[in-house]
């Protein structure tokens, strides 16, 4: 196809390329960008799949409003096809997904409703029992219900299936992949039960779902706990799935998950979401443990556009205990952005109150060191800004010298943590210093990260 009618065409066909630079032990493995998809992950094949059929049975039609409760990319399929159908789509999402996923929602006309993350199936916000309520409690509102809707795993099984098959060239061992609403596993399992049933499903699984302990020793857990990819693993079985083709799991922590999702763009120059570093990671474990060669395929979820907040942002994954730090046993351990690896966002004190401003916004920082040849003589937060502008505007233009607090409290590097509490209850932040050196700046919520490093719950 050189020209397509429109955005809905684009969906399926995408690439397949094959892993060059990992350790597959004996394997060859490949991986099928469905991040390529125009709404930049799978659940674009679905989304399209559950609309159409939806209107081909007469469930939806002019003035629908259609209601979901998604993890993220279940929702963006969904608001490319509403958006080219001209639906009104409500979608119901979990607190702990990436801004850019909600930004990227947003702005293709989806109304976003954010419930929470930390409860489960049963109470009344839970993601998917909150968008069953507001479906009733619309004036022609539509439950899509990916979880329960038989679509969700046709699209799998009448073209996602088929497609891999094709590409591949009807020679393939194994197949990884993960569960979210478990349309992928249940479709693909119909189609190779008829067309290769000695082809093995493999799931890749968070740690803390539920899944994975079901496939390797066939119980069911009542209790799941939190995990931090996006998208897959679940603490219920769907009414869809389907598993009884899938005879190994491999549970992934979040760690391993983004270390294999950066070293895929390192290595191979993938850019894929949190979901693809845990079939990645799962599908390296399976490969290694291989005596023999097999052609393993898995997949890039979804691009990983969506997770430069998170798993591409050095900052975060280091607050979370995710990138190694060098331990030096005192307050250097709590700074954040070191002043000596450049990682410290300053001002000078010569430049304009809106530079100040603008870094603020830019780096989603509170406050910023003011730095004059390389020794901190201030410091401005967003009050001080605010003081100095709120009743002339053009006050914005005057430097940031004019506003700044240059009566500093400092703290030494050797002191003990609990001497940071008092500087934090006169609502300062700590800066740091050693041997008259400035080290950096350590804040309330640099302290509260380094306290939940150190926690076990």
């Amino acid at each position: 196809m050189t020209v397509a009618n429109n955005v809905l065409e684009l969906i399926g066909e995408t690439p397949v390329v094959r892993i060059n630079h990992l350790d597959t032990g004996p394997c060859e493995l490949f991986i099928k960008l469905e991040s390529q998809n125009p709404g930049g992950s799978i659940k674009d094949r679905i989304g399209l799949k559950m609309i159409e059929d939806a209107e081909q049975a007469g469930r939806i039609g002019p003035g629908s409003v259609l209601v979901e409760g998604t993890a993220g990319n279940t929702g963006l399929g969904l608001a490319l096809v509403a958006a080219q159908k001209g639906y009104r789509l409500i979608l119901v999402i979990p607190d702990k997904m990436s801004r850019e996923k909600i930004s990227n929602l947003r702005a293709m006309g989806a109304e976003v409703v954010l419930t929470r993350s930390d409860v489960a199936k049963g109470h009344p916000e839970y993601y998917q029992d909150l968008a069953k309520r507001l479906a009733q409690e619309t004036d022609g509102g539509y439950f899509i219900n990916q979880f329960g809707n038989p679509a969700n795993p046709k699209a799998h099984e009448e073209v996602t299936g088929p497609e891999i098959w094709r590409q591949m060239d009807e020679n393939l061992d194994a197949i990884v992949l993960g569960v979210g609403s478990s349309g992928t596993v249940t479709g693909l399992s119909k189609y190779f039960s008829r067309t290769a049933p000695r082809l093995e499903l493999v799931l890749a699984d968070p740690v803390g779902s539920i899944l994975a302990e079901y496939i390797n020793e066939g119980t069911l857990s009542e209790k799941s706990s939190t995990w931090l990819v996006e998208g897959i693993g679940e603490d219920f079985l769907p009414v869809i799935s389907d598993f009884s083709r899938v005879a190994t799991a491999y549970a992934i922590s979040d760690r391993e998950s983004f270390e294999a999702g950066r070293e895929l763009l390192r290595k191979e120059g993938i850019l894929a979401g949190s979901s693809s570093g845990t079939l990645l990671a799962a599908a390296l474990r399976y490969c290694q443990s291989q005596t023999e060669p097999k052609r393993v395929l898995t997949f890039a979820c979804d691009t990983g556009n969506k997770y430069l907040s998170k798993m591409y942002n050095d900052y975060w994954m280091r607050d979370l205990g995710f990138i190694d730090q060098q331990r030096h046993d005192d307050l250097r351990d709590l700074i954040a952005r070191p002043y000596d690896s450049h990682d410290t966002v300053v001002v000078g004190p010569e430049e304009p109150l809106a530079n100040a401003y603008t870094r603020m916004k830019l780096y989603d920082v509170s406050q910023l060191p003011v730095i004059d040849d390389n020794e901190i003589v201030g410091i401005i937060d967003e009050s001080d800004l605010l003081v100095a502008v709120y009743e002339n505007q053009d006050c914005f233009s005057e430097p940031v010298s004019s506003a700044m607090v240059s009566d500093l409290t400092v703290i030494d590097v050797n002191a003990d943590v609990a001497d940071l509490m008092p500087i934090f209850a006169r609502d300062y932040v700590a800066i740091v210093k050693r041997q008259g050196r400035f080290l950096g700046l350590i804040t309330r919520v640099d302290f509260l990260n380094y306290l939940r490093r150190r926690s076990d719950c």
